[in-house]
């Protein structure tokens, strides 16, 4: 066992891998919400607990992964592919500054590069003159853009080094990135739920360059699928070296699959042990269900390391209030260099966000004046500024809106 030191000065042991599954399997809900909020206020003393004010805009919903928990995409050739133009784009910003918002989350799919035979594609000019027009128009929304999954695209698909990349984005005002497409960071999960989409090590280069050229950014888990305990802890673990290495995430957020309606959620019942999972290249806009096929079948290579669609029990088990609430306290207990824990009340809940600041959450998140692509799995939860400030006050503390740095912007005021 490490040590880590506080912001107080006070030495603690840095929690292992093997500890943090201890706490996972051998304390109850009660026992880590205690030795969570002990560790929140050893690092957030402060009377207050913050929220921003933002509004999440999906440029584009075509993507080219394979992802089974999405419903939010479409196929570059399909009726249902959209890009928002300029325009577009700088109506949902003037609607945002007239609620007080200050920046956006902007994130689209993997969408092609300009030449695609649907003539749904974009050049990476497109990219970087809608950040100028942002920045032009709207010079005081902060521009938290471009999942790395997205970035690894561009550097792909535009055949240019990943810093170079950031580089030209960060030039053309992008200020912060956002965590999104972690789900798991353990290819064998990734290699089931998110084909076509940046692998462990490139979703972490992407992070690490940023870092290293001075922009802050988030990082998340999607959990309550496939993977194993032990594998949301690897992932864990791998934010946690990167934390150490460059110092560069501002904030951890995590949230259960949203099963509703998506390939994922569609998986059937099965005896684990007669069953495997043949991914081929399966698209999930052809099928109701992944093709499930006999482990004896001709139809699957033997030699393939092909996984358990299942790891854990006969079906798939998605994560409830209790699992998350778990999850939480064991991450602002392992992840000791990551200030700052959102909670999840978009797929939660108000109550369930609130209880969450009592398990290791220091942030209410986002008023989120839009959000698509969680509601597209059937989550359909909203508040606005008001009745997010209500429930802080409510559990004890006072409410400050904050920027992406997570630092007070407001006076204090119930």
């Amino acid at each position: 066992m490490s040590a880590a030191t506080t912001p107080a000065g006070k030495t603690i042991s840095r929690l292992g891998d093997d500890g943090a599954l201890a706490l996972y399997h051998e304390l109850s809900i009660h026992e880590l919400g205690r030795l969570a909020f002990e560790r929140l206020s050893e690092l957030h003393p402060e009377p207050y607990r913050t929220y921003v004010v933002d509004r999440n805009i999906n440029y584009s919903n075509i993507c080219t992964a394979k992802c089974i928990f999405c419903n939010f995409h479409a196929r570059p050739d399909t009726d249902e592919a959209y890009i928002l133009s300029y325009e577009e784009i700088g109506g949902k910003i003037e609607e945002l500054l007239a609620i007080g918002g200050t920046q956006i989350l902007m994130q689209g799919g993997l969408v092609p590069t300009d030449g695609h035979p649907s003539g749904h594609g974009l050049p990476f000019a497109w990219y970087l003159d809608l950040l100028r027009f942002i920045k032009r128009k709207y010079p005081s929304i902060h521009i938290h853009a471009f999942s790395p999954p997205e970035i690894w695209s561009f550097h792909r698909l535009f055949k240019m080094p990943l810093r170079e990349v950031l580089q030209r984005l960060q030039d053309a005002g992008l200020d912060t990135i956002p965590g999104g497409g972690g789900e798991i960071l353990v290819d064998r999960v990734r290699e089931i739920i998110s084909r076509g989409k940046a692998r462990t090590d490139e979703w972490l280069a992407v992070m690490r360059e940023a870092h290293h050229l001075g922009m802050k950014t988030s990082c998340t888990m999607m959990f309550g699928h496939i993977e194993t305990i032990a594998e949301r802890i690897e992932h864990m673990r791998r934010l946690r070296e990167l934390q150490d290495e460059t110092g560069g995430f501002t904030a951890f957020i995590h949230w259960p699959f949203q099963p509703e309606g998506t390939p994922l959620g569609r998986w059937k019942p099965m005896p684990i042990e007669d069953w495997r999972l043949e991914i081929g290249d399966w698209d999930h806009a052809d099928s109701e269900q992944p093709p499930i096929v006999n482990r004896q079948s001709s139809i699957v290579n033997p030699q393939s390391p092909i996984p358990r669609p299942v790891p854990d029990g006969e079906h798939l088990l998605t994560a409830d209030a209790h699992e998350y609430l778990v999850m939480l306290a064991i991450a602002r207990l392992y992840l000791d260099n990551i200030p700052n824990i959102q909670s999840s009340w978009v797929t939660m809940g108000p109550k369930i966000g609130q209880l969450a600041l009592f398990f290791g959450a220091n942030d209410m998140g986002s008023v989120m004046m839009e959000e698509n692509v969680v509601s597209a799995a059937g989550t359909t939860f909203r508040m606005n500024e008001a009745e997010i400030r209500r429930l802080i006050t409510d559990a004890g503390w006072i409410p400050r809106q904050r920027d992406q740095y997570y630092r007070p912007i407001d006076s204090p005021r119930r």
